[in-house]
């Protein structure tokens, strides 16, 4: 019995609408209050609880949270030895970044980018976990599979949550953090862990060295937000599909048209219920423990337009956006030659992906058109840019 508390089993994971994982939260709030006044304690130890939790969630790995924790750490400790703006700052930012998104790109994309390989060379690729090829000699046996790559639970989460943080520490907007514990805290705090939001390392990291306090109305706006959460998971999310989304889908031919429209409308509130719902418990959770993460959906459905509601969908993602990648690349007001390399880019994948002469000349027309706008006329480039982010000016 014990031994199935702390092994992992990937059939069982914990997640918010399971009994598991608020028996967990009991335990740990039980013990959070005894050290909830000594900081160094508390963000020790909510740091160890959400290492437990990603591990329940996620097996090993564990390692590339812990890699990715220990790399960025000290690389930020070597970043502010150096002056801003010069080189040196500049090449330590550069490694954090390559190292982050080099592992996202290779658990997320590596497929993708040997379909794209294969495309252009005609040649046949395989794609091998060199992680576990690694694990397996290191121990010498061959108890991981190398022949696919298992996505490692909310990746993308903690890796824009790291690059939040070494950027804003090279911009001098936040300091590095005092020691790992703390840091390793910031990255994996288990709420928001797998599902977001995504907090920015300049909002949450101030609120490592503050003291606990709730009052009875945060209390009330805490529980609201988990038993919303809930309600939106269970009762909106879960009975949608098991009641008649998984049926329409399962077997589109028996139902009508309009019922089969339906079951597509009904798709878009299963996804909105189930991630809005997540995001909404580990808000409260966060709460309860005198933590606060920032609001990620605004009621996206009630938007009077497209613009609006990706203002109002995944908000932590676009603030994330904007702030790490629109804004440097120019914004709105200059397109840099980081603005088109990235349209070009992205058209060049289109291209690959397309396998049609008409296709290609269709996107390399609209191409050609938005580089020579966002170019030659600043109020276009606005129009192009800034729909996305909501920039005004």
């Amino acid at each position: 019995m014990i031994k199935d508390i702390f092994a992992y089993d990937p059939t069982s994971p914990l997640v918010f609408t399971q009994f598991y994982f608020w028996a967990f939260f009991g335990v740990v709030y039980a013990l959070f209050a005894l050290v909830g006044s000594k900081k160094s304690m508390r963000n020790a130890f909510l740091f160890f609880a959400s290492l437990f939790f990603y591990y329940k969630t996620s097996g090993l790995s564990i390692l590339i949270l812990l890699f990715v924790i220990c790399s960025d750490f000290f690389i930020a400790k070597r970043m502010v030895k150096h002056k801003p703006g010069s080189f040196g700052r500049k090449a330590w930012l550069i490694l954090s970044v390559v190292i982050d998104l080099g592992l996202l790109s290779y658990f997320k994309y590596a497929y993708f980018f040997t379909d794209v390989l294969g495309s252009l060379t005609g040649l046949e690729f395989k794609v091998t976990d060199v992680f576990a090829q690694l694990g397996n000699m290191l121990t010498g046996t061959e108890r991981f599979d190398v022949d696919r790559i298992v996505l490692p639970v909310g990746i993308s989460f903690f890796i824009f949550q790291i690059i939040s943080y070494s950027v804003d520490v090279y911009r001098q907007d936040v300091q590095p953090v005092r020691n790992i514990l703390d840091f390793g805290f910031y990255v994996s705090f288990f709420p928001q862990l797998v599902a977001g939001p995504i907090v920015r390392a300049s909002e949450f990291i101030p609120q490592l060295y503050r003291k606990f306090f709730l009052s009875r109305r945060q209390f009330g706006i805490a529980v609201f937000w988990i038993i919303n959460g809930l309600a939106k998971k269970i009762i909106l999310s879960d009975y949608l599909a098991v009641n008649f989304i998984d049926r329409v889908f399962d077997n589109p031919l028996l139902f009508t048209g309009f019922e089969n429209f339906a079951a597509i409308f009904a798709y878009s509130l299963q996804v909105y219920a189930d991630f809005s719902g997540y995001t909404d418990i580990a808000i409260g959770v966060a709460m309860l423990m005198g933590f606060y993460l920032p609001t990620n959906f605004n009621s996206p459905y009630k938007a009077p337009n497209a613009q609006d509601f990706w203002r109002r969908w995944h908000m932590s993602l676009s603030r994330w956006l904007k702030s790490y990648l629109y804004i440097p690349l120019g914004g709105n007001r200059r397109a840099s030659f980081g603005t088109y390399f990235w349209i070009i880019l992205f058209a060049l994948i289109a291209l690959i992906l397309s396998g049609s002469w008409v296709v290609s000349v269709i996107l390399v027309t609209a191409g050609l058109g938005m580089l020579l706008l966002a170019r030659f006329r600043e109020g276009s480039r606005k129009k192009l840019f800034s729909n996305r982010y909501g920039e005004s000016s």
